[in-house]
């Protein structure tokens, strides 16, 4: 037996799955029915405790050539979890992984109602744990600092085009999802990865056809060496920002974000394209949204989120620079924004290149 505990004094019983211990993290939602494994491998969970909306799952088990990067997420909390999984690629059961990766979870839970709570009084922090504890000060002033810096690789890499090679793009790790890399490989790019930490000045020695700012985790204020060297790079490069790096170009512009009540995270997000004439479903995975009107002085609103309005697009065309908040790589998710990638191929000079 163990226990959800949240901040506001809720205690939710449930079954101990994964790894022994208890672990303080922020509590959010996910609301795809599949994907499980892309989530559990998404940087960008960095700190969280991560409770799934679909009732069931680990069905068709662990596969980890679907895995998009090194499990960062704090704690992992679902209805039912499968331990007897069917499916011919699965090596092995979700429970195992959860073990062999030290995250503690719950299974026996009634997430329904941890998600009714999250969107009626927004994110706040929880533990699991196995014994309740009469003092909730430590779980209430919790925070997850220090979160791209933990995610990131530690040393330059690379990744060869798949097929001829038209391209030399530099993508900036703030805890990428490795589809943005394969994205780019498919569209005949050479991939080099630099650590969040990397320079303007060594990114640009390369002398790269175009950078791509990835996804990641926390706070997009609390990066402010990060948001110092974007700034160097506007302007010098076709550049294009995907989650995290879409807020943190807006702060390098000088730009506002803010903290959504209870985020955006799933595959089912609603997206309307303001410069064209359709709404997408996309992926996405974030806390925290830029304040559209405080970079109107340089960049055009290009999406928004038909549910709540929030930016979810923004065009800078005098920096040859365009960013979204959602992920057109998906993985999990629907594919109907992968054309993004096309735009920035088509920014750094298209596909007919000799």
């Amino acid at each position: 037996m163990a226990y959800l505990v949240l901040s506001n004094g809720a205690v939710f019983e449930g079954q101990r799955i994964g790894a022994p211990g208890d672990r303080v993290g922020e509590l959010v939602f996910t609301t795809g029915m599949e994907g499980y494994l892309e989530t559990l491998t998404d940087p960008s969970y960095y700190g969280q405790l991560v409770t799934q909306s679909f009732p069931l799952i680990g069905n068709y088990g662990v596969i980890e050539e679907d895995f998009e990067g090194k499990s960062a997420l704090f704690g992992y909390i679902v209805r039912e979890l499968c331990d007897d999984p069917s499916n011919f690629r699965s090596q092995y059961t979700l429970g195992e992984y959860l073990t062999a990766k030290g995250i503690p979870g719950l299974c026996g839970v009634d997430t329904r109602e941890i998600v009714r709570i999250t969107r009626e009084e927004g994110v706040m922090n929880a533990m699991i744990c196995d014994h309740v504890p009469d003092d909730l000060s430590g779980i209430r002033a919790f925070t997850a600092d220090g979160a791209v810096r933990a995610v990131t690789c530690t040393e330059k890499q690379v990744y060869p085009a798949i097929g001829r090679e038209l391209y030399n793009v530099a993508l900036m790790d703030y805890g990428a999802k490795r589809n943005i890399i394969r994205s780019l490989q498919t569209r005949g790019c050479r991939v080099t990865v630099f650590p969040a930490s990397a320079s303007a000045e060594e990114v640009l020695a390369g002398d790269p056809d175009g950078i791509m700012l990835s996804n990641g985790p926390g706070d997009p204020k609390e990066n402010t060496a990060e948001i110092a060297e974007i700034q160097k790079m506007l302007g010098k490069k076709p550049i294009f920002g995907i989650c995290l790096g879409h807020q943190l170009t807006a702060l390098a512009l000088g730009g506002d974000t803010v903290k959504l009540k209870y985020g955006h995270r799933g595959g089912n997000q609603p997206v309307r394209d303001l410069l064209g004439a359709r709404t997408y479903i996309t992926s996405q995975n974030h806390g925290y949204a830029v304040v559209a009107d405080s970079v109107k002085d340089v960049g055009t609103l290009s999406f928004v989120n038909a549910n709540d309005g929030s930016c979810e697009g923004l065009e800078y065309p005098a920096l040859n620079c365009f960013t979204v908040q959602f992920h057109p790589e998906a993985a999990s998710g629907p594919r109907d924004t992968a054309f993004l990638f096309d735009r920035f191929i088509s920014r750094m000079g298209g596909m007919n290149r000799a």
